[in-house]
């Protein structure tokens, strides 16, 4: 029974980060019909920037929560200006272009993110400093630790915040509206080109 709770704990875990990932893909895949490859390349640089600001206030009195909400801030800063600079200068200009354009920029955008880290950061391994309690969790014999928890908890945040901003507010209609079609919610008063900016971001 312990195995099985472990696996499990494991499992959920591992499918929360997949979750977050595949949110990307799926927000931008519903307003523009377009399979962001570049997206995993944003996420990487996301990491990376983080690394680079933990390591910067690795030395510093901050605690280690501090440090990671710091860098966490960095990666969401770099993310967000990333995303809506690859929508306006590479994703817009071929917006009613023949289908293989923009999917042939995507993986341009892909492999450009991924030189450009590699010429940054250099091609090696990189360990994320420890910033949080390591210590083992007991949950009825399987075993679990902060960051897990700290995962689940933020995954659930963030699929919820989500569903909450889809359904509940203006931007969430106005996205809902341009991915259902944008002609007629121009027409409505809706500026796709905001609202596919916004979703990027």
């Amino acid at each position: 029974m312990e195995v099985l709770l472990q696996q499990i704990i494991n499992g959920l875990v591992l499918g929360s980060m997949y979750a977050l990932l595949a949110l990307g893909y799926t927000m931008v895949y519903g307003i523009i019909n377009l399979i962001n490859f570049a997206h995993g390349e944003v996420l990487m640089v996301g990491a990376l920037t983080s690394w680079s600001v933990t390591v910067w206030l690795h030395g510093s009195a901050l605690p280690g929560w501090v440090q990671l909400l710091i860098s966490l801030a960095a990666a969401i800063a770099v993310c967000v200006a990333l995303n809506v600079a690859i929508e306006r200068l590479a994703y817009r200009p071929l917006r009613n272009a023949p289908r293989l354009a923009p999917l042939i920029t995507a993986m341009g955008v892909s492999l450009l993110l991924q030189t450009l880290a590699m010429i940054v950061w250099k091609p090696d391994y990189k360990s994320f400093p420890t910033l949080l309690p390591d210590d083992p969790i007991d949950l009825a014999g399987a075993t679990t630790n902060l960051t897990q928890i700290l995962i689940l908890v933020a995954a659930a945040a963030a699929l919820a915040a989500l569903m909450a901003l889809v359904h509940l507010t203006r931007l969430g209609r106005a996205m809902r509206a341009t991915a259902e079609n944008p002609r007629v919610a121009q027409l409505m008063g809706i500026q796709p080109d905001r609202v596919i900016s916004q979703t990027f971001a």
